[in-house]
């Protein structure tokens, strides 16, 4: 019990941390009255190129930042919970990727914020947990799919808001489901369960190797007292 709560508490270290920084680059820029936007990614062009790295930690104001706070933190608690020994290395795969898919299908302009991770981070553990068939992981993804099935029209430029980049939702939710599907066989598995009814063949061969010596130990047991 106590170990499960350390790695509840430990899985929080990294998101907790994340959002900090997210908070202390918004503080930053509107203390500073600077604007952090070409940070972000600009498709197709090479002043866009930094931003592949550099979106996710700028956002277009502290309500866009406020509405994924949440989200990202709890996400990414799940993603270091369950996934701990390759969590460090899908987050930045997610983090990468969707900044590249942007790139490459995003619409003229400055697409920021960490909406596309959130993305990554749903679809991956959603898919994630199906393909690996693994009861608690499939219960994550149930849950994703309740708490957060809302998100997928913000993906499709008929039901997104103008000001909305559903280039970089839509690029979140390829690279977390590609991670999901590319990644299937490492991380955590589904437990190997083994009949205990059925015996060994080793062991059944053993036993009937035995039987028969014993019988055979019987029959001249009975021969050399009936030859008395």
């Amino acid at each position: 019990m106590k170990d499960d709560i350390r790695r509840m508490i430990a899985a929080m270290a990294i998101p907790f941390f994340l959002i900090f920084i997210l908070y202390l680059v918004k503080i930053l820029e509107a203390g500073m009255e600077w604007d952090f936007t070409h940070l972000g990614v600009f498709p197709l062009q090479r002043k866009g190129l930094f931003g592949i790295f550099a979106h996710p930690l700028v956002h277009s104001s502290f309500h866009h930042l406020m509405a994924n706070t949440i989200p990202l933190f709890f996400l990414m608690w799940c993603l270091f919970y369950f996934y701990r020994n390759i969590a460090p290395f899908i987050f930045l795969i997610l983090w990468i990727g969707c900044g590249m898919f942007t790139f490459a299908i995003g619409k003229a302009g400055w697409h920021v914020g960490s909406s596309g991770v959130i993305y990554g981070l749903a679809f991956f553990l959603f898919f994630s947990g199906f393909i690996r068939k693994h009861i608690p992981l499939i219960a994550i993804s149930l849950l994703i799919t309740f708490v957060y099935g809302g998100l997928v029209w913000n993906m499709f430029p008929f039901f997104a808001k103008e000001t909305t980049s559903w280039e970089g939702h839509l690029s979140g939710a390829i690279t977390g489901a590609l991670s999901a599907f590319i990644f299937r066989k490492y991380g955590p598995q589904r437990p190997v369960v083994y009949d205990k009814e059925e015996e060994d063949p080793e062991k059944e061969d053993g036993a009937e190797k035995e039987d028969k010596i014993d019988k055979e130990d019987g029959a001249e047991n009975e021969d050399g007292r009936s030859g008395r």
